[in-house]
C-alpha cells in the first residue's frame, strides 16, 4: 500500500496482519490438526508438545517458544519488526485456540487437507511477510537466515526448516503416512509464500534479434519499455544483428508480440522468466528485502 498518511500505513499493516493471522488458524484447524498433518516449525514442536502434555494449548505453547527467537529478531531486525510479529503470534495464536473452542472440524482426504492446507498456509505467511511481521518460529527463523543465505529465496528457507521439524514430528507419531504427506503440504506452502512475497516483481525478459533493430527499439519504447541494445552477430551468416533487450511485466506479452511481428515477421525471439526485477517501474533494493 503506497500511501503516505502513516495512520493508514499502520492501519493497512495490522488489517493484514490480522487477516494473515485468521487464514493461518483456519488452516491449522481445518486441515492440519484433525487430519494429524505437521505444519512444520514451531506449531510442529507444539503439536508434539500437545501429544505429550495434552493440558498444554498448541497456541500457548507456539507463543512461549517465540519468546527467545523474538529477543534474536529485535537484535537484528529492529523493534517494530518484533513488535509486529508479537502482534501477529498473539492474534493467531487467540484465534487458534479460539476457533479450536469454537468448532471442531471433523477429518477430510489427507491429500486434500495437505494441498489446501499448504495454499492457506503459505498465502498467510506471505502476507505478514509482505508487511514486515511473521507468526515467529520457522518464517522469522528464515527471515533472520535470509541475511546469511541471499540467494536462497524465503519460501526455501521455510521449506528447509519446516521438514526437519516434521522429521521430529513423524518419529514423535511413529507414522510415515506424517511425514510424507506433511513435506508435501510444506513444499506447497513454500510456493505459495513466494508467490506472494515475489509475485508482484516478477517479470519476464526478453531478447528479440532482428536486422531490423532500430525500427524494433522504436516500436518498443512507443509501449514505454526500457530498452538496452547490444551488438550481435549471426553464427552461420556473420551478419551483425543487433540483439534488444527488454524486461516487462506479463500483461505486456501480448503486446510485444505484436509489435515484432509487424516491424520483423522473421525476428528470432527469445521470452524468458525473469524472477525477479529491480529497478525504475519495477521492485526497488534494499539490504533487508526479502
Amino acid at each position: 500500500m503506497k500511501n503516505k498518511n502513516p495512520i493508514l500505513q499502520q492501519l493497512y499493516s495490522y488489517g493484514v496482519i490480522t487477516a494473515g493471522c485468521a487464514i493461518y488458524a483456519l488452516a491449522f484447524n481445518w486441515f492440519f490438526q484433525p487430519n494429524k498433518i505437521s505444519m512444520g516449525g514451531f506449531t510442529g514442536i507444539a503439536q508434539i508438545v500437545n501429544r505429550f502434555l495434552p493440558m498444554l494449548p498448541v497456541g500457548i505453547t507456539v507463543f512461549v517458544l517465540n519468546v527467545p527467537l523474538f529477543y534474536l529478531g529485535a537484535r537484528k531486525l529492529g523493534i517494530k519488526f518484533v513488535f509486529s510479529s508479537l502482534y501477529a503470534v498473539a492474534v493467531s495464536s487467540l484465534i487458534l485456540d479460539a476457533m479450536a473452542m469454537a468448532y471442531t472440524f471433523r477429518p477430510m482426504d489427507s491429500m486434500l487437507a495437505c494441498i489446501y492446507g499448504g495454499v492457506l498456509l503459505g498465502a498467510s505467511s506471505g502476507l505478514l511477510l509482505t508487511v514486515g511481521a511473521t507468526t515467529g518460529g520457522t518464517e522469522l527463523a528464515a527471515r533472520l537466515l535470509k541475511y546469511k543465505f541471499r540467494g536462497l529465496s524465503i519460501g526455501r528457507l521455510c521449506l528447509t526448516l519446516d521438514v526437519t521439524v516434521i522429521i521430529l514430528y513423524a518419529m514423535t507419531f511413529h507414522n510415515i503416512n506424517y511425514t510424507l504427506y506433511g513435506i508435501v503440504s510444506m513444499y506447497i506452502s513454500s510456493l505459495a509464500i513466494d508467490a506472494v512475497v515475489y509475485g508482484s516483481i516478477n517479470a519476464k525478459m526478453a531478447y528479440i534479434i532482428s536486422s531490423s533493430g532500430e525500427e524494433m527499439t522504436k516500436r518498443l519504447l512507443e509501449l514505454d519499455l526500457g530498452i538496452t541494445i547490444l551488438k550481435g552477430r549471426g553464427g552461420f551468416s556473420g551478419n551483425e544483428k543487433q540483439v534488444v533487450l527488454c524486461a516487462f511485466k506479463r500483461s505486456q506479452i501480448a503486446a510485444i508480440k505484436s509489435a515484432v511481428t509487424d516491424v520483423d515477421p522473421k525476428a528470432f525471439v527469445i521470452v524468458c522468466e525473469a524472477h525477479e526485477v529491480l529497478g525504475e517501474g519495477f521492485g526497488e533494493y534494499s539490504p533487508d528485502s526479502l
